[in-house]
């Protein structure tokens, strides 16, 4: 078994969708970045990168490759996953992940992101967990600014992905 962590945040910006886990969120801005600025995907891309040691997601999709503007954060989750089996030859047994944001409020919405992630990923919905919290009004995103988030991911050699139900 292999642990992995990711880290992302990006900075809102006006005239973009908000788009966290895949999932579109009602939001009067959404988050600067050269793809969609899914900034929950990209830290699970970078935790899975990291647990196989295939560095992170800059170096998978760099910032100045035209290829990946504006791209699907969940097209650039499956061709990391991709990559991570081909490599390590494992899957991931569990996922965990954390948004802080201040606003919105995003608890409606993992339901959502949690399922869209597990089709993403062809895991059963119980192998991911996201959850959200604020910082109180503290730092950049207490301030409305942008958005961080945190991933951990499990990777095992013992399963396979043939678990898709759940």
């Amino acid at each position: 078994m292999r642990v992995g962590h990711g880290f992302d945040v990006h900075a809102f910006a006006a005239g973009r969708p908000l788009v966290l886990g895949g999932v579109e969120v009602p939001h009067d801005r959404g988050l600067a970045g050269h793809s969609d600025g899914d900034v929950l995907l990209h830290a699970i891309i970078d935790a899975l990168l990291g647990a196989a040691g295939l560095g992170d997601i800059g170096k998978m999709f760099p910032s100045d490759d035209e290829r990946w503007a504006g791209a699907s954060s969940r097209e650039l989750l499956s061709r990391a996953y991709a990559a991570v089996r081909r490599h390590s030859g494992q899957s991931i047994r569990n996922l965990d992940a954390t948004v802080v944001a201040e606003a919105p409020r995003l608890e409606t919405h993992i339901p959502d992101m949690r399922r869209t992630i597990a089709a993403t990923l062809h895991l059963p919905v119980r192998a991911v967990n996201v959850k959200a919290t604020t910082t109180d009004g503290l730092g950049f995103t207490g301030r409305g600014q942008g958005i961080a988030a945190f991933a951990v991911v499990l990777l095992d050699s013992t399963i396979t992905n043939q678990q898709t139900s759940g």
